[in-house]
């Protein structure tokens, strides 16, 4: 799917002059400033809304917990899922806060949760082979999760979405994936994920290395995909290009987020137009996977959690953005000169 760039230097102008005239000195909003600029451009108007937002929560397993990767068991993924469909975890909470219809998905959970209200049942399998050894997915089960995905994001009647995840390993996958796909040292690239000892990350780091040589001769983007992601991961990808080909605001949360961004954009670069990052997590490797996307996050709040809560947190700022753009007082308006403003 094509994914047309937001440039457009005329409606640009427009967005400036508007944003300027308010009743405030000039950039005394900062940040959201070039929000509002930015939903501007995506939407193509100088009066850009926040509609029906929603957040997307991806779950999935992955082999390569094998490798002792992470803190906690596997069968924490699908205890989570429960809690997500239980309105007990944190997401719930935050989507509730603000208005967000939230979604949660069943993209490879390795565990049978039968038919049940409010999970949305797209599971490819149960959990990704251990790409320590061999590819994670299949090129079909790649291509299902990436149509999967995009099938929902065209599916959700609103124009912002937001993204999130559960699947314990899957900020090794995520690691991986920055490693191959950025050229930065894995060293750089792993952290603690759910609380790993020191050498624990080293372990994380290792499997990572040697897998990354095991499949050297990778680097088609979908190829790499498949091969060191997760279902969820993938999922999401699918499910960003798609809500960037529809001209939707992509709303990216941290880490595991943004390597499903990073693929997405190796695929269509022009879909970072369309992307507000949310928030720069505690997660090792974030901020330079942001740097290496060329990404300003409009938060930085020490999280580390996922489920998509730092953009459930980040929402407010684009109704901010948007509400300030539509119904601030112009000094023409308000009769205000600007010198007395």
């Amino acid at each position: 799917m094509r994914i047309a760039p937001t440039s457009n230097p005329d409606l640009a102008a427009a967005l400036a002059a508007a944003i300027n005239n308010k009743t405030k000195p000039l950039g005394s909003l900062g940040a959201l400033e070039r929000l509002a600029s930015r939903l501007g451009l995506i939407q193509n108007t100088v009066a850009p809304t926040i509609r029906q937002p929603a957040i997307l929560v991806f779950a999935g397993d992955h082999g390569v917990v094998a490798e002792g990767v992470s803190a906690y068991p596997q069968d924490v993924t699908w205890q989570m899922v429960e809690n997500f469909l239980a309105q007990g975890a944190a997401i719930n909470v935050f989507a509730r806060q603000n208005n967000i219809d939230l979604h949660v998905v069943d993209a490879g959970v390795n565990h049978d949760f039968g038919a049940r209200p409010g999970l949305v049942d797209r599971k490819v399998a149960h959990g990704t082979r251990n790409f320590a050894l061999e590819p994670a997915m299949t090129p079909t089960q790649c291509a299902t999760a990436l149509e999967h995905g995009a099938a929902l994001a065209a599916d959700l009647p609103g124009n912002v979405i937001g993204f999130g995840e559960m699947g314990i390993g899957n900020t090794t996958a995520a690691a991986a994936l920055m490693h191959k796909l950025t050229g930065i040292p894995a060293a750089e690239c792993v952290g603690a994920g759910t609380g790993l000892s020191p050498d624990g990350v080293l372990r994380k780091q290792r499997v990572i290395e040697t897998a990354a040589e095991r499949h050297a001769g990778v680097d088609d983007p979908r190829a790499v995909l498949a091969t060191f992601g997760g279902f969820e991961i993938a999922m999401m990808a699918g499910a960003m290009l798609k809500a960037a080909a529809l001209r939707k605001v992509l709303l990216i949360d941290g880490f595991i987020v943004t390597s499903a961004l990073l693929v997405a954009a190796r695929i269509e670069p022009a879909i970072l137009d369309y992307c507000v990052f949310a928030h720069c997590s505690d997660e090792s490797g974030h901020g330079r996977m942001l740097d290496a996307l060329g990404a300003e996050p409009l938060l930085h709040l020490n999280l580390r959690l996922g489920e998509g809560t730092g953009a459930a947190l980040a929402l407010p700022l684009l109704h901010a953005a948007a509400n300030f753009l539509n119904e601030m007082a112009t000094f023409a308006s308000a009769s205000v000169s600007e010198k007395s403003a």
